[in-house]
């Protein structure tokens, strides 16, 4: 019974949001890929809030309820019994009477699960203008496809349904991300590294001074360069969604002088590669929002680069990667010897994979701990944690560990407003590895 209901509101969801976009519109900004779409739809909405009217969820609003609940409304949550019969009833009124505040532009994200995800969201709204983030070797929910390939081609139908008047914007330095360019009539225009990419980042800095950090770098588009800064967010990856971000608004004609003034703005979400302080005047690498070996690698790179009196990383099990898990995981831990990691920590039972990896891979037993609950990974963190160490903490987000987080974080009042995923829905659901 309740899964009918939930098929007949995803319905119901559906075919209001497609006539609300027949009604007023809007131009659409997808984005997809294995990492990095919400830290672009952030970077994408700071950059085009001051040219146009835009909407782009605040939450993860990316899968067959989330999208549509995106055009239909800026809700900010999907708490209580009335929800969604408001919801329903809203789109209904403006599609009777017009919302003169509709929004110009929506930036939406396309996540997939499963084949056939895809196709289902691209029903509902096609975008003018594709994003392509990254995909990686082992991309996350690879479990449920037959192979990386597999996911990457669902991924892909995003870019090859782009219109002939449309933009793909894809990531110069991901190969299979590239190869989507074979599939799309739209204008391409690449982003990266790379000296091939349209809109180039160079001069890339991990700033952290043991009392605050950020990134900085430059960007260069058709002969011209700007620098932009960005404060309280580490890693490659935040750059690439600045440099996403910069393409998609000259496509909207915004100069690249306004653009890097804007992204000095730019926030990046809570539980990606967000700098927190810590207890004992350390500092808190917080990436959980969600892991995939793509991601894991980034992270760990970035706390490679960065000069600390001690590193320690805080990691948990990287989930829907299938047949991948434990040649991901101890890959993952036989690299951290090398990129530096004074202490290691573990939560979960693939987590106990790096952890035995990293100890065959040369740490030493003694500064590596496992633990099967976050709490008391946590406990055991926060009486371990010294003066000016630089702590980096990720997991999938079955793994909770921004409970880790909320456990050594040096303002936990503010754990609302700082962590990712801290809304009641969330909270009430236990997690993999929570004794609660």
């Amino acid at each position: 019974m309740k899964t009918l209901m939930l098929k007949i509101l995803q319905w119901k969801l559906k075919v209001l949001a497609r006539a609300t976009i027949a009604r007023y519109e809007p131009g659409i900004v997808g984005i997809t890929g294995s990492v990095g779409k919400t830290s672009t739809k952030e970077a994408v909405r700071t950059v085009l809030a001051k040219e146009r009217r835009v909407r782009a969820p605040s939450k993860n609003f990316n899968n067959e309820l989330g999208l549509p609940l995106v055009i239909l409304g800026d809700w900010e949550s999907t708490d209580g019994f009335l929800f969604w019969p408001r919801v329903i009833l809203s789109a209904i009124w403006q599609l009777i009477i017009k919302n003169q505040n509709y929004p110009e532009v929506l930036i939406l994200e396309y996540a997939i699960d499963r084949p056939g995800d895809m196709k289902y969201l691209l029903d509902i709204a096609r975008p003018h203008i594709g994003i392509f983030t990254a995909m990686g070797d082992i991309p996350v929910h690879v479990e449920y496809f037959t192979g990386p390939d597999a996911v990457m081609r669902e991924k892909a139908r995003l870019i090859a349904q782009l219109p002939a008047t449309g933009f793909a914007i894809l990531n110069a330095d991901d190969p299979l991300v590239m190869e989507s360019k074979a599939q799309t009539r739209a204008q391409i225009i690449t982003f990266g590294f790379e000296d091939r990419a349209d809109v180039r980042v160079s001069n890339f800095v991990n700033r952290f001074d043991g009392t605050s950090g950020g990134i900085s770098c430059k960007l260069g588009y058709s002969g011209s360069m700007v620098p932009v800064r960005v404060d309280r967010a580490l890693g490659k990856s935040q750059a690439y969604s600045i440099a996403a971000a910069a393409a998609a608004a000259l496509i909207f004609g915004v100069n690249l002088v306004k653009i890097a003034e804007s992204l000095g703005e730019y926030e990046a979400p809570a539980g990606r590669l967000k700098l927190i302080q810590g207890i004992k005047e350390s500092f808190i690498i917080d990436d959980t929002y969600n892991a995939a070996p793509a991601s894991m690698n980034v992270a760990l790179d970035t706390l490679k680069s960065l000069n600390a009196k001690r590193k320690i990383a805080v990691l948990g099990d990287m989930l829907e990667i299938g047949k991948y898990t434990l040649e991901a995981h101890e890959g993952i831990g036989k690299s951290l010897k090398k990129r530096g990691v004074d202490m290691l920590i573990t939560v979960g039972i693939r987590g106990k994979l790096i952890a035995e990896a990293a100890i065959r891979g040369g740490m030493s037993e003694k500064s590596v701990a496992t633990f099967m609950l976050v709490e008391e990974a946590g406990k055991f963190l926060q009486s371990k944690i010294q003066k000016g160490d630089l702590i980096l903490v990720k997991g999938s987000q079955g793994v909770r560990l921004e409970k880790v987080v909320e456990e050594v974080m040096a303002e936990p009042a503010r754990v609302r407003s700082l962590l990712a995923r801290q809304n009641d829905e969330w909270l009430k659901k236990p997690g993999l590895y929570t004794g609660e």
